[in-house]
């Protein structure tokens, strides 16, 4: 069977990992704007206080607020039918409860719209990908306050009205499910840290999480029902940090454990944007903790109401888990695990696992039956530029080919997968590490972990061969 026709090949990135531009034409800070860079030894510290011996790469990025027309350009070249991208909340609304939107951030954004257009590029926009204003986390404590729902239903409008006719398709957050560990309180939760903590670090408080996650389903709802009274052809979506889990045994008490934690994590963010309501084992899971998140009925109206319409997610690895004790143990981007004797690892420890994905598309559209669309794929390495400005990146090539194929199987299998957004498909700030050296992009950005370099873009290998499979539709890998 093969790709559709129309089958939406593109890229992804986010605002706080490329824009830079980080206090210009009137935006705030972001949450990340407070994150120091860090490596795969050496954390990122949030510093709720600015020191400027810290190095925050947000703030610099690759500089795609300046450079944007000569990305998307290159995005162009490529051949991209899509390209999802995400909008700065503090370029819009620079404190995230002003009076007034600022006019400068949407025009950027406009701008950005336009230039896809010419390149008929369809943008799929994330309106909150974890650069939430940091007067929201420190006036409100972010997503714990009930006030921050109104505010984010007011933003969400504002994009709704002024880029009606350049969008289709919206996700209202970012891998929210990631609020199930205590690494995403202030990316995604917005929850202020009191004193400077690692990255990995921060303070946990699963009751504090769970009720600020439910405020975000309460707004994502609000926002699909404001969003199709203005445009009933935008469609929604869910963005889930599918971490595909595995039993390490098959002794029955891992395989219990790792499916009763595939519901909770995988789960339970996706049952509730897509069928309206807290699925029986979650809410099972907070009576046990003793957690209230106070669920009204009128909560419970509200999510049935604005359920999203198609399933999106990340999926870059597999992680395998057991009751039993285990020395040996891999990383990634969230979360380790086990390590798993049948799969191979990147330089950061990441299990690479391209079955995994074909698993993982038969499952959630066998839960959910809606279209789906892969937001995040890749891999991150490091990469060489050599003295004739060439990139040799076989090991990527090798990795989204080899997804590529199981994807393909998975349609095969009846799987409706109507898109797939490599992830940074330009070179940019790792969120995990805040480093520049770990790359995923198809297009090389000369900056280093501290921001220096010319920010020239270079094309790699990877890039031409990308450009290939999209002019096949995919038959070309």
């Amino acid at each position: 069977m093969g790709f559709k026709e129309n089958f939406l090949w593109g890229g992804a990135t986010a605002a706080n990992q490329i824009e830079g531009a980080y206090l210009e034409d009137g935006k705030g800070l972001s949450v990340y704007d407070i994150v120091t860079v860090g490596s795969h030894t050496n954390p990122r510290l949030i510093t709720p206080k600015i020191d400027e011996e810290h190095f925050y790469p947000s703030r610099i990025s690759i500089d795609h607020y300046h450079r944007y027309k000569e990305d998307i350009a290159l995005f162009a070249e490529m051949g991209f039918k899509a390209y999802r991208f995400s909008i700065s909340w503090a370029r819009i609304f620079p404190n995230g409860d002003d009076e007034q939107p600022n006019e400068k951030g949407l025009e950027f954004y406009e701008n950005v719209f336009k230039e896809l257009k010419k390149y008929n590029i369809e943008p799929v926009v994330t309106i909150s990908h974890s650069d939430i204003p940091l007067a929201i986390a420190t006036k409100f404590n972010g997503w714990t306050n009930e006030k921050v729902i109104d505010l984010y239903v007011k933003y969400a409008k504002t994009l709704f009205e002024r880029y009606e006719q350049y969008v289709t398709y919206w996700l209202p957050f970012n891998e929210i499910n990631n609020l199930f560990l205590p690494l995403s309180a202030l990316g995604q939760g917005a929850i202020f840290p009191k004193e400077e903590c690692t990255f990995q670090g921060q303070a946990d408080d699963f009751e504090t999480r769970m009720k600020a996650l439910k405020n975000i389903f309460l707004a994502s709802a609000k926002a699909v029902k404001e969003g199709r009274k203005i445009n009933s052809k935008f469609h929604f979506g869910t963005m889930i940090c599918h971490i595909t889990r595995y039993p390490r045994t098959c002794h029955p008490d891992d395989v219990l454990a790792v499916f009763k934690n595939d519901l909770l994590y995988n789960n339970t963010c996706a049952d509730i944007m897509l069928k309206g309501e807290y699925p029986f084992y979650t809410l099972k899971e907070l009576e046990k903790r003793g957690v209230d998140i106070n669920l009204t009925e009128e909560d419970k109206t509200t999510l049935k109401e604005g359920i999203c319409d198609y399933y999106t997610f990340s999926y870059y690895q597999s992680i395998s888990e057991s009751t039993l004790k285990f020395d040996e143990q891999t990383s990634g981007n969230i979360m380790g695990g086990i390590k798993n004797p049948y799969l191979k690892e990147t330089e950061w420890d990441w299990p690479i696992d391209p079955v995994g994905l074909r698993y993982t598309l038969l499952k959630v559209y066998d839960r959910y039956k809606v279209p789906v669309m892969i937001t995040e794929n890749g891999i991150g390495c490091r990469d060489v530029l050599n003295e004739d400005g060439t990139i040799n990146d076989p090991y990527r090539v090798e990795y989204i080919k080899d997804h590529l194929i199981e994807m393909q199987k998975a349609i095969d299998d009846g799987v409706d997968l109507i898109g797939y957004m490599a992830w940074g498909c330009i070179d940019l700030v790792s969120v995990s590490t805040g480093e520049m050296k770990k790359r995923y992009g198809f297009i090389y950005v000369d900056t280093d972990d501290l921001g220096n370099g010319s920010f020239k873009r270079y094309k790699k290998d990877s890039f031409y061969w990308y450009k290939k499979v999209i002019e096949s539709n995919g038959e070309n890998l």
